[in-house]
This record gives structure tokens, C-alpha cells and sequence, in this order.
């Protein structure tokens, strides 16, 4: 597993009510845990934090999607139940355009 790795894991809501299994964008790898990004096939709620994913062979998406940027977990490296692709350099890029401008610190 790596950074920019698409994998479905069980991402939890964010009231902590429940999960959802759903794909996530792995943002960062420390130790046994990951640092992810959800991706959501509603694709109506566009945010400005938001990036939308086009399926294709690399990324393995099966629909048009909203990477949501601003829908961050860190869970362990055990909960991932498989993997479906990877983003281009190029997506990674404007993700860390996107973060830069939600996460300000001096």
C-alpha cells in the first residue's frame, strides 16, 4: 500500500454513529495506521474542497466520484478489505492544493 492507492475500507460516518464501506484515497502511512480520504458517488453535493474522479483502468472507480477532501480518518492498515487502483501524480498534486487550503497553519 501506498499514497494515492485507492482501497475500500470500512469509513466511519461522521457522527460515529455507524461505517460505511466505501473507496478512500490513502493520504499518508504511519506505522500500522492510514491516513485517508473518502470517496463519495454522490456526486450533486460538489464542495469547492472537492475533487471529481472520472472512472478509468488506472483508479478502478466503477462511476463518476468526489474525492472529499475534507472527509479525513486515520484507521489501521488491518481494516483495508482490498484495493482498486491508484491516482495519477496529477490528482495527487491538486489534493495537496486542496488540503493546503482547508488545514492553515501558521
Amino acid at each position: 500500500m501506498q499514497i494515492g492507492d485507492i482501497i475500500l475500507i470500512p469509513f466511519p460516518f461522521t457522527d460515529l454513529t455507524g461505517v460505511k464501506t466505501r473507496p478512500v484515497v490513502v493520504l499518508g502511512i504511519v506505522k500500522d495506521d492510514l491516513i485517508v480520504a473518502f470517496i463519495s458517488g454522490e456526486i450533486s453535493q460538489l464542495q469547492k474542497t472537492d475533487i471529481v474522479l472520472f472512472p478509468n483502468v488506472e483508479n478502478g472507480l466503477k462511476k463518476d466520484s468526489l474525492l472529499k477532501v475534507h472527509k479525513i480518518a486515520t484507521l489501521h492498515k488491518k481494516m483495508a478489505l482490498g484495493s482498486l487502483g491508484f491516482l495519477n501524480q496529477e490528482v495527487l498534486k491538486e489534493i495537496k492544493i486542496k488540503l493546503n487550503s482547508i488545514i492553515i497553519l501558521p
